[in-house]
C-alpha cells in the first residue's frame, strides 16, 4: 500500500501526541479500576537540559510572567512547564541586553567626562548610541520589571502594583520615586540643550548596577562551568579599576597642566592609552615611574600604591577562591585516591590489585564526577530525591515482573534505597553458591551469565535496563534457597543499582498487601526460573538424594516394555523352557529360533526366580 500523505507535519505530530496521551490515560484508568487504592507517582515530562536549574529558579527567584509564545506553526502541545522555562530563558536573554547597556554607561561615562572626545564630529554618534541605550533601560523598567514575580515570605507575588502598593495614587507616586530604577531613566540629558552636551547628565544611569549583578547571578545558575564566568568577571573588575585610575591620572595631569613636569602626561600619542599604561605600572607597583615632585603628585602616587595593594590583594584572593571552588571536586578525588594508594603501599598490596583500584577511581570519577552519588542526594530534601529517583528508575522498576501489581508508593520507597556501584571488566558481580542478599538493576554497560570450565561459556548477555538477582530478595535463608545459582560477570565497565534485602524487608512492613503479592510471585518465579532446584528439593524430601538418581532404562529394553512387571524379563521368564540360555560371568545370552539377544546386567536387577532357573539350566549341561 502507498505511504500515507502528510499535508502538515506539525498537525500530524500533534495528533500523534494526543493519541499517545489518550492511550496513557486509558491505561492509567484501567490500572486504577483494577486497584483503586494504588497510587500513581508522576514522572517529569522529557524537557530540555536546563530543566533542573530552571525548576529551582522558578521557585527561589523571580521570572517574567509574560504569556508563553504559541502560534499555529509551533507545537500546540507546548505544556506549561516548557512555557515557564521559555519565559525564564527569554528573561535571561533580555538581562544580557540590559547588562550590555549598563556596561556602556559605566565604562564610557568616566571617559567622556575626562578625556576630550566630545567633538562636533563625534557628538551625533554619541547621541544616537545614548538614545538606543536609554530605550533599552526604559523598556526594562516600564515593561519588564512590573511583570516580574517575586517571592516574599514564601508567597509568589505575581501582581506587584496590586499587592505591594496601596491603592492610593500618592503612595504609588512615592513608591515609584523611591525606586533606583525609576531615577535612573529620568532624562537629565535634556539639560544639555541649555548647558551644553556633557556626559555628566548621564551619571544617574549608573544606578542600574543591580541589573548587572542579577544578570551575573542568573548566568552562573545556568552555566555548567560557572567558574569560567567568575574568572572573567574578576578579570573585568581588575580592568575596570585600571580604567578608572587612567581617568584619574589624566584629571590630575590636566589639573597640574599637561607636560608641566616629568610626572604628568606630556600630551603626546593617544591620551587614553598613555594614561592606561601609567595606571597599570602604578597600581601593580611595577616601578620605573618618574619621581613625583609636588605634594599633590606625591599624595596621588601614594594613594595609587595603597589602592593597588588593596585591590590586587582582594582580586588575587577572590581569584584563588574561584579556582579553588572550581577544582574542589578534583582535589577531593586526588586526596581520596592518594590516601587509598598510600594505604595499599603500607600493606604491600600486589601491583595488579593496586592497578585495578586506580582504574576504578579514574573511571568512577570520569563517569559521574563523584565517587559516591548518595553524598549529593543526602543534602536534598525528600521530595527532590523522590523526583530524581522516579525520573531515573521508576520506568525500569515498574517493568520488573516481581514488582508488577504492588503498590506504586512502595516502588517509590524502594527507589530511594537504591545504591550505585561500578564494576570493572572481568569482575564477578554474582558467584554461584554465594548467599544472595541484593537485587541488581543495570544502569549502564553489560553483564554476562557465564559457566562451564573456567567460566568460558557465555549463556546470556544482559544490557542496560535488565534485572537479575531479584529471586534472592524473597527466598528464605533457613531453607538454603537464597544461594546464587549462576555466575554473573561484568563485560566491560558496568554501572549497577543495588537494592539490599534488608531495605526491602523494612519497606514491606508498611505494605502488607504488597508483601503477599511478592510472596506469591516469588514462588511462581522460583518454579519458573529454577526447575532443577525445585526438583532437587523435592527429591531431597523423598529421601532419594542419598542414593542418587535412578539410571534410565536402556533403549532396547524400552522397545520391549522395560524390565518391570509385564516387561521384557517377564516375557523371558514365560518362554524360558523353550529357549537355550548361556549364562557366563556378567551377562547372559538367550537364543531362540533364528535370533540371539545379549543383555548386560549392568544397571539392571534380575529377579531371584529368574537367576535360579538360569543356574539350573547351566548345571544340567545346556551351555
Amino acid at each position: 500500500s502507498p505511504p500515507p500523505v502528510v499535508y502538515s507535519r506539525c498537525v500530524d505530530d500533534s495528533l500523534r501526541e494526543v493519541v499517545k496521551k489518550l492511550r496513557e490515560r486509558t491505561n492509567m484508568y484501567k490500572e486504577r479500576a483494577i486497584d483503586p487504592y494504588a497510587t500513581s507517582p508522576e514522572i517529569s515530562p522529557p524537557v530540555s537540559k536546563w530543566t533542573p536549574v530552571m525548576f529551582c529558579q522558578l521557585v527561589i527567584s523571580k521570572f517574567p510572567s509574560f504569556p508563553s509564545f504559541q502560534s499555529n506553526t509551533q507545537c500546540v502541545h507546548f505544556n506549561r512547564c516548557r512555557g515557564l522555562i521559555f519565559r525564564v530563558m527569554k528573561y535571561i536573554a533580555w538581562l544580557t541586553v540590559v547588562s550590555v547597556a549598563f556596561n556602556y554607561n559605566i565604562w564610557f561615562t568616566p571617559v567622556r567626562l575626562v578625556f576630550p572626545i566630545h567633538t562636533p564630529v563625534t557628538i551625533p554618534f554619541w547621541i544616537i548610541v545614548d538614545i538606543i541605550v536609554d530605550i533599552v533601560n526604559v523598556i526594562d523598567v516600564v515593561l519588564w520589571q512590573p511583570r516580574l514575580q517575586f517571592v516574599k515570605g514564601g508567597d509568589i507575588i505575581a501582581d506587584l502594583f496590586r499587592v505591594q502598593i496601596l491603592n492610593s495614587s500618592v503612595h504609588c507616586l512615592f513608591f515609584l520615586l523611591g525606586q533606583m530604577d525609576m531615577i535612573s531613566i529620568i532624562p537629565f540629558d535634556l539639560l544639555g540643550v541649555l548647558f551644553g552636551f556633557s556626559a555628566v547628565f548621564r551619571l544617574n544611569r549608573l544606578l542600574r548596577i543591580e541589573s548587572f549583578f542579577e544578570f551575573s547571578d542568573r548566568l552562573e545558575s545556568i552555566m555548567a562551568k560557572a567558574y569560567i564566568w567568575r574568572v572573567g568577571r574578576t578579570t573585568g573588575y581588575l580592568l575596570f579599576m585600571l580604567h578608572l585610575n587612567a581617568c584619574f591620572y589624566y584629571m590630575a595631569s590636566e589639573y597640574l597642566g599637561i607636560n608641566s613636569s616629568k610626572w604628568v602626561y606630556n600630551g603626546q600619542g593617544t591620551a587614553y592609552l598613555r594614561c592606561y599604561y601609567f595606571a597599570v605600572r602604578s597600581l601593580i607597583n611595577i616601578g620605573g615611574l618618574p619621581e613625583p615632585g609636588s605634594v599633590f603628585e606625591i599624595c596621588f602616587q601614594m594613594t595609587n600604591f595603597f589602592v593597588g595593594v588593596f585591590v590586587f590583594s582582594s582580586l588575587i584572593g577572590q581569584m584563588r577562591d574561584v579556582i579553588g571552588a572550581a577544582t574542589q571536586g578534583q582535589t577531593y578525588f586526588r586526596a581520596s585516591m592518594d590516601g587509598c594508594v598510600a594505604y595499599m603501599n603500607m600493606f604491600y598490596i600486589p601491583d595488579l590489585v593496586q592497578n585495578r583500584v586506580r582504574t576504578w577511581y579514574n573511571y568512577t570519577w570520569d563517569a559521574q564526577g563523584m565517587l559516591d552519588e548518595s553524598e549529593l542526594l543526602e543534602t536534598m530534601p525528600l521530595v527532590m530525591r523522590t523526583a530524581i529517583g522516579v525520573d531515573i528508575n521508576f520506568a525500569t522498576f515498574d517493568k520488573i515482573a516481581l514488582f508488577q501489581g504492588c503498590d506504586k508508593q512502595m516502588l517509590v520507597d524502594m527507589l530511594l534505597r537504591l545504591k550505585s556501584i561500578i564494576y570493572l571488566p572481568g569482575d564477578f558481580v554474582v558467584k554461584k553458591g554465594d548467599i544472595g542478599k541484593e537485587m541488581y538493576i543495570i544502569k549502564g554497560g553489560e553483564v554476562q551469565v557465564v559457566g562451564g570450565p573456567d567460566n568460558s561459556i557465555v549463556f546470556v548477555t544482559l544490557k542496560a535496563g535488565c534485572v537479575f538477582g531479584e529471586i534472592s530478595l524473597l527466598q528464605s535463608a533457613k531453607d538454603g534457597g537464597n544461594r546464587r545459582t549462576a555466575n554473573v560477570k561484568a563485560h566491560g565497565f558496568v554501572n549497577l543499582f543495588v537494592l539490599d534485602k534488608k531495605d526491602l524487608v523494612e519497606i514491606l512492613v508498611h505494605y502488607p498487601n504488597s508483601q503477599k503479592v511478592l510472596a506469591k510471585k516469588g514462588r511462581k518465579l522460583m518454579k519458573a526460573k529454577g526447575p532443577a532446584a525445585a526438583k532437587a528439593e523435592e527429591d531431597k524430601k523423598k529421601g532419594l538424594a542419598l542414593f542418587g538418581p535412578k539410571p534410565p532404562t536402556p533403549k532396547l529394553a524400552r522397545v520391549f516394555g522395560g524390565f518391570g512387571k509385564g516387561g521384557f524379563l517377564e516375557k523371558l521368564k514365560v518362554q524360558f523352557s523353550n529357549s537355550i540360555l548361556f549364562f557366563s560371568h556378567n551377562r547372559f545370552i538367550w537364543q531362540k529360533a533364528t535370533y540371539t539377544i545379549e543383555i548386560s546386567d549392568r544397571g539392571s536387577c534380575f529377579s531371584p526366580t529368574f537367576l535360579q532357573a538360569a543356574q539350573a539350566k547351566e548345571n544340567t549341561g545346556n551351555k
